[in-house]
This record gives C-alpha cells, sequence and structure tokens, in this order.
C-alpha cells in the first residue's frame, strides 16, 4: 500500500498568522490552492489551517472586511497531522474518523506536504 509520502501534495503553500484575509484569498488565487498552513509563531508552536470554507463561513457570511480580519482569528488549530510513512489506509480512516478534507504530513516538526481527499481517491487507488 502507498503511504502519506506517496500521495501528498508538496510544496506546501504557508502564510503567517498575522497576514489579511483578502492577502490569503490573493494567495491561493495564485497558488491555485484551497488551503493554506499557517505558520508557527515559534518551535513550540502549533500549525494552523485556513481554508475556503473558513473564509466563506467566518468572514464573508458574517459580512465582516476581509482586509481586516487576520488569518489567526478564523484558522483552525491544533491540526490533525499524519506521519510520511503512514500507510494511505489509516490517513482514509483519520480524515474520516475525525471528518477532515486534508491533513498535513509533518516530520521533525516541518510541513513535508498535505494530504486531501482528492490526493487519497486519485493517487491512492
Amino acid at each position: 500500500m502507498p503511504t502519506a509520502r506517496d500521495v501528498m501534495s508538496s510544496p506546501v503553500i504557508m502564510i503567517d498568522g498575522m497576514a489579511t484575509v483578502s492577502e490569503a484569498v490573493e494567495v491561493m488565487k495564485k497558488e491555485g490552492v484551497r488551503a493554506l498552513i499557517v505558520e508557527r509563531r515559534g518551535l513550540e508552536d502549533a500549525y494552523g489551517i485556513v481554508t475556503q470554507r473558513d473564509i466563506a463561513y467566518a468572514v464573508l457570511a458574517q459580512g465582516e472586511d476581509p482586509d481586516e480580519v487576520k488569518v489567526h482569528e478564523i484558522q483552525s488549530k491544533p491540526l490533525v497531522v499524519v506521519n510520511p510513512d503512514l500507510d494511505v489506509k489509516y490517513v482514509a480512516r483519520l480524515m474520516s474518523n475525525f471528518g477532515l478534507s486534508r491533513a498535513p504530513v509533518i516530520f521533525d516538526g516541518k510541513v513535508q506536504g498535505i494530504v486531501s481527499v482528492s490526493d487519497l481517491v486519485n493517487k491512492a487507488l
């Protein structure tokens, strides 16, 4: 069976938590991605994630100004992460159990890639 490393997308596009939501949207458009990993503030901090869904629900639907809202205000954190050597069936089970559409692949404290449901379907079968 393939592992998370075999199906993950890499490199991962990251953003600073102090960036505005408008800046995050521009990065997503430019890079053609639906989610950004939010950088840690320090070695003891956890990574976060901000998705298009977060932006739609927490900013647009609430009538908030995307030029005023910071990424760290709407990010999900801490994240459920996977080891690059984890078998994809366990990655899929973990994502299913937590209702996730994507999970970062982290090794030695560094983001190596990200596995999405699309990656599982398109690359693992």
